[in-house]
């Protein structure tokens, strides 16, 4: 599948998915919110594709929403007004949605939507050098495609109300000690050091990988959805047939 504004690698069971508007910075307008949503829904019937990698061509991971598109005269008609103004939140929840583990692997910068794009990514990677920032109520507008949960999960709610009312830039360093980053990288290595991280993943049982990450996404929203989890048939299923292998393994040891 071709895509106007990503560019698709795969290394085996991983998918790197390079945002490509490097003359833009990789601002997000809405054909990459188009693209990238389509790609999420084909992930949807890839059971090859175990990790997927985000990243950015050139200088940074991402400026955020495309301005510019802003200007442009919208839909007249008031269901595709409602329609396009979700189009960044559809965004970020197909991307959360993944089943696959999904990592961000940012340098340079991310700015604004680009930072909601890292959070739904299960484990965000960060150039060493790399700077983040939120800056949407300094442009007098608040923080949108439902952002906000997801920002106060990763930092705690007071650092992520300071993050987007102050709309102060902040370091990888700083990144990484608030949880907005999960792992650090010398600059230069960031999608290495994802794909070393994406190959730990996939080396672990598939199945087992894909029903805890399925459980943690229940547990993350605080909504009774963890225990049905957890509770899961196909998890109990799987849970039994691997205690019977791991007894077989140990009588035929003996």
């Amino acid at each position: 599948m071709d895509f106007e504004t990503l560019v698709i690698e795969r290394d085996g069971p991983v998918m790197t998915v390079r945002l490509n508007r490097p003359t833009k910075r990789n601002a997000i307008n809405n054909q990459m919110h188009r693209d990238l949503q389509a790609l999420c829904h084909s992930l949807g019937e890839d059971l090859a594709t175990r990790a997927v990698i985000f990243t950015g061509e050139g200088q940074g991971f991402s400026a955020g929403a495309d301005t510019s598109e802003w200007t442009q005269p919208g839909p007249d008609d008031e269901l595709a007004m409602r329609h396009q103004a979700g189009i960044g939140s559809r965004t970020s929840a197909a991307i959360e949605e993944l089943e696959q583990i999904t990592i961000a692997a940012v340098h340079g910068f991310a700015v604004g939507g680009a930072v909601v794009i890292a959070t739904c990514c299960d484990f965000r990677v960060a150039g060493r050098s790399a700077w983040f920032s939120i800056p949407e109520v300094e442009l007098g507008i608040p923080l949108s495609w439902n952002a906000l949960p997801r920002l106060a999960r990763a930092v705690g709610h007071a650092k992520a109300l300071e993050l987007t009312v102050l709309c102060e830039r902040f370091s990888a360093q700083q990144a990484f000690d608030w949880g907005v980053a999960t792992h650090l990288a010398d600059d230069g290595d960031e999608v290495r050091a994802a794909g070393a991280l994406a190959a730990k993943v996939v080396a672990k049982p598939a199945l087992a990988v894909a029903l805890t990450k399925a459980s943690m996404k229940a547990i993350r929203r605080g909504t009774e959805l963890g225990e049905v989890a957890y509770s899961d048939p196909e998890l109990l299923q799987y849970t039994r047939l691997m205690h019977r292998r791991t007894a077989r393994r140990q009588r035929e040891s003996e």
